[in-house]
């Protein structure tokens, strides 16, 4: 059977259009290339039209599996090589490190490795996919794996912890009113804008490993036209935590009381990491799917692209740290499962 090529695989799975809710596609993709070259795959449900995939080659407990997300961010970007760098949505985050653990499980299989290959949906938004696949290994007599393999572009560095992150959904309440008799009415935009701009003002906490917690405000939105006061106003806000989210939730409660609606939304927690000799380490500042994986062995986490252009217009991924992973990622397995 033919080598796999790493650039060529992740060109083709960038091609795929599967923006978050969209996975069906690429999912159903890499089912039938791993058909093909004799793994055993097998979905797991997620949602309607949408699952996660799982391939083992062997029966019983893998010794080590390698997982990643296989939906992006929208918009959906096409790829392109050049220069000795693909483009596009997913070339790093993380499209190309799934195909790099295709590869790397290839060259595993041919060591008689009992490895996995377990590729989710819903990373960027919910973890819902990896919540099903933990619900999935939970029904099983005995765990899927024994080591789990995270994939998320870290530089191509082993990952010593993670940030966690929640949402939040802010919500002001106005009364319209003709804005030239702006007395008889109160604008909700006003009273968020005053809001987010003391957000700048609140001490955050911190942790001497993973760092500051940050907060960003997504997305803002609210009115119904110029010549009218707000009767309604919202802000979507994301903090990365490095503390239990119950420290800022009580934080983000004081700061909203008697002033505003506070909708807690998705939380993942922050994790500290197993490492190995013989690989550069780093803490990370955003959150993965570890912390819902749980039932998949001991976490490490790894991944070449960087995601400092994740999500950007000019995602993109070096061709030479995507071929070098496939041997780090084959090197980081045999460490592990040796311990």
């Amino acid at each position: 059977m033919q080598d796999l090529n790493v650039t060529t695989l992740a060109k083709q799975l960038v091609e795929i259009d599967s923006t978050s809710g969209r996975e069906s596609g690429v999912i159903g993709w890499v089912e039938g290339l791993l058909s093909q070259r004799r793994w055993r795959a097998r979905r797991i449900a997620v949602s309607p039209m949408r699952s996660d995939l799982f391939a083992t080659w062997t029966e019983g407990q893998c010794a080590v599996t390698f997982s990643t997300h296989l939906d992006t961010v929208p918009p959906f970007i096409p790829p392109r090589l050049e220069g000795g760098t693909l483009w596009g949505r997913g070339a790093c985050d993380a499209k190309g490190i799934a195909a790099a653990m295709i590869c790397a499980a290839e060259r595993l299989r041919a060591r008689g490795v009992a490895v996995g290959l377990l590729f989710v949906v819903g990373e960027e938004t919910s973890h819902d996919g990896a919540r099903a696949a933990n619900a999935y290994a939970a029904s099983l007599p005995v765990k899927p794996s024994r080591v789990l393999i995270n994939g998320e572009p870290t530089e191509s560095i082993l990952g010593t912890g993670t940030k966690g992150a929640i949402r939040f959904v802010v919500r002001t309440k106005g009364e319209a009113a003709h804005s030239a008799y702006p007395h008889l009415g109160h604008s909700a935009i006003d009273d968020l804008v005053a809001l987010l701009h003391e957000l700048k003002t609140i001490a955050l906490p911190g942790d001497a490993l993973l760092g500051e917690t940050t907060v960003n405000i997504g997305a803002i939105s609210g009115g119904v036209a110029d010549n009218v006061l707000a009767p309604l106003a919202e802000a979507r806000l994301m903090f990365r935590t490095v503390t239990p989210k119950e420290e800022i939730i009580a934080l983000c409660e004081r700061w909203t009381r008697g002033r505003a609606q506070l909708e807690i939304g998705v939380s993942v927690p922050h994790v500290t990491l197993a490492t190995v000799p013989g690989f550069t380490t780093g803490v990370v500042a955003f959150a993965t799917d570890i912390p819902a994986l749980t039932n998949w062995g001991t976490p490490y986490l790894f991944g070449p692209g960087s995601i400092t252009v994740a999500h950007r217009d000019d995602e993109q991924i070096a061709v030479s740290e995507l071929v070098n992973a496939v041997e780090e990622y084959e090197r980081l397995a045999l460490a592990v499962i040796a311990r």
